[in-house]
C-alpha cells in the first residue's frame, strides 16, 4: 500500500499554508517544494545510497534536508550531537552510512569523509532540481532513531511512513485537529518527540513552529504572540513555563489549546497551577518504537487521575501480562531494529508487544506506570520502582530533582539510594522520615547524594546507569 508524498499533496492542496517557521523566516508549502526539489538533486549527486544521516539542530535547513532525504526515496538516519566521538561513529558504523549531514555549528575536528557539513554540502552547483518521489509506500523505512539510550545500550528502530501515518492520525484523534493549528516544536527533532511533529505537519498540512533551543522566556513569548496551538514538553519544560508565567503575569495566546506532556507524569500542585492558568496539559505515554504517543490523559481527567499517563489512543490496544508488563498493539509499532533480526520477535507474545514497562490499570481503564522492569529494584524479596519513589521526594520543599537506583547490599540484595537536586542539604534523619510518612519502609532510601545536575538523554530522561557507575566507584 502507497500514498502520495505528502509534502507534494500539501503544495498542490495548499500551496499558499506556511509549513514552517522559525522565526525569521516562513516558508509555504509551495516554498518548500520548491526548496526540498533543489535539495534532493544535490544529494542525488552524491549518490548516497539508501540512507543519509542528519547530525542537527531544529534549523529550517534541517528540516528542509529531512523532507529532502525522504522526499528522494531514502531513509533519514537520526544521530544525536551530544553523543561522543566513539558512540557517533559506532552508530554511523552500524547504519553503514556513506554521507551524513552535519550542521556547520556541530561540526568535529574528528569527523572524516562520510561527513559533510551543511555549508559544504550546500555550495555543489546545482545540475538540475531532482522531482520528488511521486509516492510513499507505507512499509517503507522513513527515518532510523536509536533509542536514547537510559540502558546504555542504544539499537536503531526503524520507523516506516506507515508508522508515522498511524501514530499521526491516532494523536488527531485524540487532540482534535483545526485548520488553524501550528505546532511548537523545541524537542529535538532527531528525537521522536520532535520528528512526529514534522511528519504530522506534512500529514495534516498544520503549521509547524521549529525553535532552536527551550529559553523560557523566549518561548513563553512566542505562547502569548504567536497563534501557536500546541507545544510538545517535558515536565522540566511544563514546571519552568509554569514559574515563568506567575513570575509575569502573562496569559498565552487565545487559541492555544493545550500542552502536550511526554517523558513522565507531573504532580498535582503544577496541574492545579496550570489549570488556574487555563493551560490544558494532555499527559502521554509513547517510545521511538511507536512513532511517539500511543496512550494519552485527557486534560479534563488531569486532576481526578493524577499519576496516570491515560487510556489507549484509537489505534492502540492494551493489555497487561501476568507480571504487569505492559503489552500493546498498534499499527505504529515499528518493524524491527537494524542489523538486529531476532530483537523484535524476543519482544513479541502472541502478537503482543512487550515494552518493558510495568503497570497497572484502574477499574475506569486508565493506565499507570509504575516504572521499567530492567530499573526495578528487589530488596528483601519486594519490588520497588524508582518513579514511585521519585514522586514522593520531588514533593518534598526544596527539592528540583530526583533520581533513585538500586545499590548492592549483603543483608537486603538491593537497597534503593537516592540522587539530588537541590538548593540546600537537608539531614538524613529529615529525609528518612519524611519518606516514612508515605512509603513503605523497605522504599525508604538511606543514602542520599547531592549532584549538580542529573544525567540524562536528549528526551529528558534519567539515565540511571551512570549513577550505578558512580555508586561503584
Amino acid at each position: 500500500m502507497e500514498t502520495q508524498n505528502w509534502l507534494l499533496k500539501q503544495a498542490e492542496t495548499q500551496p499558499a499554508h506556511i509549513a514552517v517557521d522559525d522565526g525569521h523566516e516562513q516558508l509555504t508549502f509551495a516554498d518548500l517544494q520548491v526548496r526540498v526539489e533543489k535539495l534532493v538533486g544535490k544529494l542525488n549527486q552524491l549518490n548516497p545510497g539508501d540512507k543519509v544521516g542528519l547530525l542537527a539542530t531544529n534549523s529550517l535547513m534541517s528540516y528542509q534536508l529531512a523532507l529532502a532525504i525522504i522526499s528522494s526515496g531514502r531513509s533519514i538516519v537520526w544521530l544525536n550531537w551530544r553523543l561522543a566521538d566513539e558512540e557517533l561513529h559506532r552508530q554511523i558504523a552500524d547504519s553503514d552510512l556513506l554521507l551524513c549531514l552535519v550542521e556547520d555549528s556541530l561540526w568535529r575536528a574528528t569527523m572524516g569523509r562520510t561527513f559533510k557539513k551543511y555549508s559544504t554540502f550546500l555550495k555543489q552547483p546545482i545540475v538540475k532540481s531532482s522531482s520528488l518521489v511521486a509516492t510513499f509506500k507505507l512499509d517503507q523505512v522513513a527515518s532510523i532513531m536509536y533509542t536514547s539510550g537510559t540502558t546504555g545500550k542504544p539499537k536503531g528502530v526503524l520507523q516506516t511512513f506507515g508508522n508515522h501515518f498511524y501514530s499521526a492520525v491516532a494523536s488527531a484523534l485524540n487532540l482534535g485537529l483545526s485548520p488553524h493549528d501550528e505546532w511548537l516544536c523545541v524537542a529535538p527533532i532527531f528525537h521522536i518527540s520532535g520528528f512526529s511533529i514534522i511528519m504530522r505537519g506534512l500529514i495534516y498540512g498544520m503549521t509547524v513552529r521549529l525553535v532552536d533551543k527551550f529559553r523560557v522566556t523566549t518561548i513563553e513569548q512566542i505562547l502569548v504572540n504567536e497563534p501557536v496551538t500546541i507545544m510538545s514538553v517535558v515536565p522540566f519544560m511544563l514546571k519552568k513555563l509554569v514559574s515563568q508565567q506567575k513570575m509575569s503575569h502573562q496569559r498565552y495566546n487565545k487559541d492555544f489549546r493545550c500542552m502536550l506532556l511526554g517523558g513522565g507524569t507531573i504532580n498535582r500542585s503544577i496541574l492545579e497551577q496550570c489549570l488556574q492558568a487555563k493551560i490544558p496539559v494532555v499527559q502521554c505515554y509513547g517510545m521511538t518504537e511507536t512513532c511517539s504517543q500511543i496512550i494519552a490523559l485527557r486534560a479534563q481527567d488531569a486532576l481526578k487521575k493524577i499519576g496516570s499517563v491515560g487510556q489507549p489512543l484509537f489505534t492502540t490496544q492494551l493489555k497487561l501480562s501476568n507480571k504487569g508488563e505492559i503489552l500493546l498493539k498498534t499499527p505504529a509499532l515499528t518493524p524491527g531494529y537494524l542489523n538486529l533480526p531476532a530483537k523484535l520477535p524476543a519482544k513479541m507474545i502472541d502478537g503482543w508487544y512487550k515494552t518493558g514497562d510495568i503497570g497497572h490499570v484502574d477499574d475506569d481503564g486508565y493506565l499507570y506506570v509504575d516504572g521499567r522492569l530492567d530499573e526495578m529494584l528487589i530488596s528483601g524479596g519486594e519490588n520497588i520502582f524508582p518513579q514511585e519513589i521519585e514522586q514522593v521526594y520531588q514533593r518534598y520543599p526544596g527539592i528540583k530533582e530526583v533520581a533513585v537506583v538500586g545499590q548492592a547490599d549483603p543483608e537486603w540484595g538491593q537497597v534503593p539510594v537516592a540522587f539530588l537536586v537541590s538548593d540546600q542539604q537537608y539531614s538524613g534523619t529529615e529525609l528518612i522520615d519524611y519518606g516514612y510518612q508515605h512509603l513503605a519502609h523497605y522504599k525508604v532510601p538511606r543514602r542520599y547524594f547531592y549532584v549538580q545536575s542529573l544525567p540524562k538523554n536528549a528526551s529528558g530522561k534519567i539515565r540511571r546507569f551512570i549513577l550505578q557507575q558512580a555508586l561503584s566507584k
